[in-house]
């Protein structure tokens, strides 16, 4: 049976181990930690044969009594990886290939020389390599939910109980009553980062409240958005935050079940999150009697099948209960009726991994992070035309000019800031004269954009808002149920309109037509999919109206990017090298040799070729 001395010894001795890796730490032991980002991207890209070979070269060295090699999550910097850090020093170098090992341990590891030329270029400044935590990209941001990624490796237990882990659901448990884990949660007002926004403490009291023999906690980790990847990063790198905060919902409201539905295509996660589980279960962490009280809780894995519809609450339970995954009508709240009919509370993977947290620092502490409408922070996946892409952590009311130009590095090539789109398919555009609007739920509400689960894609110049909207309509249309016609039908019909007017054949009244169906889809579907998909096409048109009207009625895209409505021309720049001609897949191209070539407009077929292997830049396309 765990105790909270035996958490406590646990953690004051794997502490000892994990300290040159920890910043704020008034004990530093002798040696050096290198630690490597297992996250995604990096994992991807070899960081586990990086791992071995460090360990094999510090073995010939003879250090490896001296030198810990491990493992951590997401850095967040996805753009430079694979990504390592070594302590005590808090070098980042990037970029990191496996024949780059033996210098970094020759030079850094043997010599305490740093390796400038791996360095990550955002690290040296005036000629000082300045360590990670002063690097910009860090700088503002504020980490909560990511606290523990990048720091512990994700399939030890004891480095996370070395962080105060299980901690909070040892308070909870064995010295507070259910209405008190209720109340701090409500005085702390975490909103739901799923998307909705809804406070969490509110959601858990009803069904606290709710009597019933059964009731239900689920993580939902159905994280479907294009280009989103935060709840995947946390349960990669820190899984037990999430377990313990399952826990901790399971104790308050009444509940010896949990569930974590997660996408089948998220296999590394489904198999840390397996060995998380067993680990806590034999640390007597979940399961029966935890802390030696009555209270018992387990957690299983449900695996989706990618549908992007099932990231909606009814039609996750209808998946669990193995039925086809689509929407339920609500006449009951799912904290009164979800899972096989009994009390169930869903929250999203980052929503609970916020929750251990509050109870280990305090509610006050929570609150002067953000904002007072949305305390604590936000986790965004940066990424489109920015310079670094990647996971960002920061406290909300922080600004998307900030984001977007301090931590994200501002727009690559010297291209201008076009808009950004935050939300996924059901979020909106939003253009450079908001760009200092604090982030928060009801200021993105209000320029009709949405939180989200945190995707967060920056678009620039040669983005056409038209086919961006397009874009969001189709994968709207694949992803619907198809249970209720507004959605299954308007989102198609909508789809047909911006696919007429990208190619050239659209119609002056189509903008009318698009504005009346997203009324109507919006007002009429059952489910939040259907009810948000137009958020794109909304937000386009009120911002962008111009180049719906370019498309329609100038048959021009004022972006270059529809490829139905370019045309390309050669330039008096033309030095008559002939490449155009001799690459042109359909020779449409005429000239002789050092004399300005011609494009026939009616033959060409817009591939762009001429563009891409002119040496002087002399093929333009408007």
């Amino acid at each position: 049976m765990m105790t909270i001395q035996k958490l406590n010894d646990i953690k004051e001795k794997t502490l000892e181990t994990m300290r040159l890796r920890l910043r704020n730490q008034d004990k530093v032991l002798p040696g050096k930690h290198v630690l490597i980002c297992g996250g995604p991207g990096c994992h991807s890209s070899n960081a586990g044969e990086i791992k071995g070979l460090f360990e094999e070269k510090i073995r010939e060295k003879g250090l490896d009594e001296n030198i810990k090699v491990s493992l951590a999550g997401c850095f967040g910097l996805c753009e430079t990886g694979p990504n390592i850090e070594i302590y005590p020093e808090g070098i980042f170098y990037s970029h990191i290939k496996e024949e780059d090992v033996d210098i970094i341990v020759e030079k850094h590891l043997c010599n305490d020389e740093i390796v400038e030329e791996l360095v990550y270029r955002g690290a040296i400044e005036d000629g000082r390599v300045k360590p990670v935590s002063e690097v910009n990209f860090y700088k503002k941001q504020a980490k909560i939910a990511l606290r523990n990624c990048g720091i512990i490796d994700y399939e030890n237990i004891d480095e996370y109980i070395a962080l105060d882990g299980y901690q909070a659901l040892a308070r909870v448990v064995m010295d507070m009553t259910q209405q008190e884990v209720i109340d701090l949660m409500k005085e702390a007002n975490l909103r739901g980062r799923g998307g909705a926004g809804f406070p969490a403490g509110r959601k858990w009291e009803t069904a606290f409240k709710y009597p019933s023999d059964k009731k239900y906690v689920i993580c939902n980790a159905d994280e479907g958005d294009p280009g989103a990847f935060m709840d995947r990063s946390i349960l990669e790198g820190d899984p037990h935050s999430v377990l313990e905060a399952m826990a901790i919902c399971g104790y308050a409201i009444g509940s010896d079940q949990g569930f974590i539905y997660v996408r089948a295509e998220y296999p590394i996660a489904v198999h840390r999150l397996e060995i998380a589980i067993e680990q806590a279960k034999e640390k007597g962490l979940l399961g029966k009697n935890i802390f030696g009280t009555d209270f018992n809780f387990d957690i299983e894995l449900r695996l989706g099948a990618g549908a992007f519809v099932c990231g909606e609450g009814t039609a996750l339970m209808e998946s669990i209960e193995g039925k086809r995954g689509m929407p339920r009508t609500k006449i009951h709240r799912t904290a009164h009726k979800g899972l096989w009919g009994k009390p169930t509370i869903i929250n999203n993977v980052e929503t609970f991994a916020n929750v251990p947290a509050i109870f280990q620092n305090g509610v006050e502490w929570f609150k002067s992070i953000g904002t007072e409408d949305s305390p604590g922070t936000k986790v965004f996946a940066l990424g489109g035309k920015i310079n670094n892409t990647g996971l960002v952590e920061i406290p909300m009311g922080l600004t998307l000019r900030e984001i977007i130009f301090d931590i994200g590095g501002g727009i690559p090539k010297g291209k201008e800031f076009k808009a950004v789109q935050t939300g996924g398919p059901s979020g909106g555009c939003i253009p450079k004269e908001h760009l200092d609007t604090p982030v928060d739920f009801g200021s993105l509400g209000k320029l009709g954009s949405i939180m989200g689960s945190g995707g967060m894609i920056v678009l620039d110049e040669d983005d056409c808002m038209v086919d961006i909207a397009r874009f969001f309509l189709d994968f709207t249309v694949e992803e619907s149920c198809g249970k209720c016609v507004p959605c299954r039908e308007g989102t198609k019909r909508m789809l047909e309109i911006l696919e007429r007017i990208t190619k050239g054949e659209g119609k002056p009244e189509d903008l009318d037509t698009l504005e009346s169906l997203s009324e109507t889809i919006t007002n009429g579907s059952l489910c939040g999919l259907g009810q948000t998909a137009a958020n794109p096409v909304i937000s386009t048109i009120k911002y962008f109206r111009d180049e719906y009207e370019a498309h329609v009625y100038e048959k021009r895209c004022p972006a270059g990017s529809c490829q139905a409505l370019l045309q390309f021309f050669i330039t008096e720049d033309c030095i008559g090298c002939t490449k155009c001609a001799r690459n042109c897949p359909v020779s449409c191209i005429s000239g002789k040799v050092k004399e300005r070539h011609v494009i026939n407009t009616e033959e060409c077929i817009k591939c762009g070729t001429c563009m891409e292997v002119c040496p002087v830049g002399a093929v333009i396309k408007r």
